[in-house]
C-alpha cells in the first residue's frame, strides 16, 4: 500500500508536532510516523520525569533542613520510592497523552505507528506501507550511550531512561559520568536516601565547564556525602553476589546498583539514511546546514539527530527556524541561535555563552565580574548562599560573551541575559537596567560594574 503525502515527520518528539500543526495550519498533508513514544526524550525520559523526581528529592532535602528555618518536625524523613515513581509516571503519562491528542485531532495529520525506514529520497516503508513527500523531516532523537567497557555487558547496568524503573531507593547507586545526566541523578538520589558514587573519566566534572564552576559543584554535591572520583583511566565491571564490582584504576567498589551516564548516540543507525544518501558524520549525527537541510534536497533533520543542540528547547527552535523559512517567507539561521542551558542540581546552574577558558583562546581582552551568592540577599534570605554569578565581557565592544549563574534560582536568572545577548544589547545597557528587588536578576548589573579585566 502506497500513499503521497506533502510532507512526512519521522519523530513526535519537541521538533516533530509543532511543525506538523504548522505544515497542516498552511494546508499541507502531513504523515507523522512514531515508532514507540509521542513526546519524545523530554516528556518520556528527560526534562519532565527527571526534574519530577529533583523537586521531589529537594522536598525531602528541605524537610531534612526544617530546623534552619524554625520549623520544628518530629520523627524522620521518609521516602515512599513507590510514591515518587508514580508522581513522574503520571507527569510522563499526561504529557504523552496530551502530545497524541493534539496530533490525533490535527486536520491534515495522519499518525502513523511504526519503525520508518527509507526506501529512497522520497520514500519511506513503516510495515507495510510506503510512504511518499517531496519533503521529509527527521526529528528522531538519541539514547544513552553504553561504551564498550571491560565487562560493562556482563552485569545489569542502568541508563537515564531505565533506571525511571526503580521504585526503590538503591543502598548504592554507582555513576559512571560526571556530567549532567549523572550529577543529577546523583544528588537526586543521595538526597533519596542512597550511598552514592559518582566516577568521571576526566579531571573534573563538567568538563567543558570553568574549573571554578566544576570545583563548587563538586563541592556542594561532596557537602551532601557524594563520593566523587575524577580522573579514573580504567575502569573494569563484574558480578558479585547480588550486586556489582566496580574496579576504577585497581581500586574495587561495590554497588547495588549501576547508572551509566556518559553521553547519548543519535538514533539514526536504522533509518536507511545510505538508501537516501543522507550523510551522517562518524558519530552517526545528520549532517545539516545553517538552516537545518542535509545535504539531500527536500530532507531536513531537527533536534538532537543533527547535534546540533542537545536540549529540548534548541529542538524547538529549530522547528522556529525551519517552519518560519518555509512558511514565513523568512530567512533564519541555526548560527544566529543564542543558546543557554541549565544543570539541574540543586542548587542548578544556568549557563549561556562562553566562559573564561573559552575567552582567553579567542585572543582577545575581556571583562569578568563574579560574585559569590553569599553576597546575593535572595540567597541569603533563603539560607541558600551555594555558589557564584560570573558574567564574561568584550573589554573593546562591551558585547557580552557570557554567563553563568551557579546558585538559587540561577536557571531563571540567566535568562535575562540571555535575552540581552539574543537582541544584541551591550553589557553596558544591561547594566542601566533597573531589576525589581529583591531577586537574583537585580545583582546582574553590579555583576556588570564590577567586572574587572581578565587578560586576552
Amino acid at each position: 500500500m502506497s500513499r503521497r503525502f506533502d510532507a512526512i515527520i519521522v519523530g513526535a518528539g519537541q521538533a516533530g508536532p509543532p511543525l506538523a500543526g504548522r505544515l497542516t495550519g498552511a494546508g499541507r498533508s502531513v504523515a507523522l510516523v512514531e515508532r514507540k513514544l509521542f513526546g519524545g526524550t523530554c516528556v518520556n525520559t528527560g526534562c519532565m520525569p527527571t526534574k519530577t523526581l529533583v523537586a521531589s528529592a529537594r522536598a525531602a532535602h528541605m524537610a531534612r533542613r526544617a530546623a534552619d528555618f524554625g520549623v520544628v518536625l518530629t520523627g524522620g524523613v521518609g521516602i515512599d520510592m513507590a510514591r515518587v515513581k508514580s508522581r513522574a509516571d503520571t507527569v510522563i503519562a499526561n504529557a504523552r497523552h496530551g502530545v497524541r491528542t493534539w496530533l490525533d485531532g490535527m486536520d491534515g495529520c495522519t499518525v502513523i505507528e511504526g519503525h520508518a525506514r527509507f526506501e529512497d529520497a522520497q520514500t519511506l516503508r513503516v510495515g507495510e506501507e510506503r510512504l511518499t513527500a517531496p519533503q521529509i523531516f527527521l526529528n528522531v532523537g538519541a539514547r544513552a550511550a553504553v561504551p564498550d567497557m571491560p565487562g560493562v555487558h556482563d552485569v545489569p547496568y542502568l541508563t537515564n531512561t531505565s533506571i525511571l524503573g526503580l521504585d526503590r531507593v538503591p543502598p548504592h547507586l554507582l555513576i559512571v559520568g560526571g556530567s549532567y545526566i549523572g550529577l543529577e541523578y546523583a544528588q537526586m538520589y543521595r538526597r533519596f536516601g542512597a550511598r552514592v558514587t559518582v566516577v568521571e573519566k576526566g579531571p573534573y566534572l563538567i568538563g567543558h565547564e570553568d574549573e571554578d564552576i566544576s570545583t563548587t559543584v563538586r563541592g556542594i554535591l561532596q557537602g551532601e556525602g557524594i563520593d566523587i572520583r575524577t580522573g579514573i583511566a580504567d575502569l573494569a565491571f563484574e558480578r558479585a553476589g547480588e550486586g556489582i564490582r566496580v574496579t576504577a584504576d585497581g581500586e574495587r567498589i561495590d554497588c547495588s546498583h549501576l547508572l551509566l551516564a556518559v553521553g547519548r548516540v543519535p538514533n539514526t543507525g536504522d533509518l536507511g539514511l545510505d538508501q537516501a544518501g543522507v550523510m551522517t558524520d562518524k558519530r552517526g549525527y545528520i549532517g545539516v546546514d545553517d538552516e537545518l537541510r542535509t545535504n539531500v534536497p527536500g530532507i531536513w533533520a531537527l533536534g538532537d539527530c543533527n547535534g546540533r543542540g542537545a536540549f529540548t528547547h534548541t529542538s524547538y527552535n529549530d522547528f522556529e527556524i525551519v517552519a518560519a523559512n518555509l512558511l514565513d517567507g523568512e530567512h533564519r539561521r541555526l548560527s544566529e541561535r543564542v543558546s543557554g542551558y541549565a544543570l539541574y542540581i540543586d542548587p542548578p546552574l544556568g549557563r549561556v555563552g562562553i566562559g573564561e577558558a573559552a575567552a582567553r583562546k579567542r585572543g582577545r581582552p575581556f571583562l569578568v565580574g563574579k560574585r559569590p551568592m553569599s553576597r546575593v540577599g535572595r540567597a541569603v534570605e533563603r539560607d541558600e548562599t551555594q555558589g557564584f554569578m560570573k558574567v564574561i565581557i568584550d573589554a573593546g565592544t562591551k558585547a557580552i560573551l557570557g554567563a553563568a549563574i551557579l546558585g538559587i534560582e540561577g536557571d531563571e536568572a540567566i535568562h535575562g541575559i540571555i535575552d540581552m545577548m539574543t537582541v544584541g544589547a551591550t553589557a553596558t545597557q544591561l547594566q542601566r537596567t533597573v531589576p525589581i528587588h529583591p531577586t537574583v536578576s537585580e545583582l546582574i548589573p553590579t555583576l556588570i560594574a564590577e567586572a574587572r579585566a581578565a587578560g586576552g
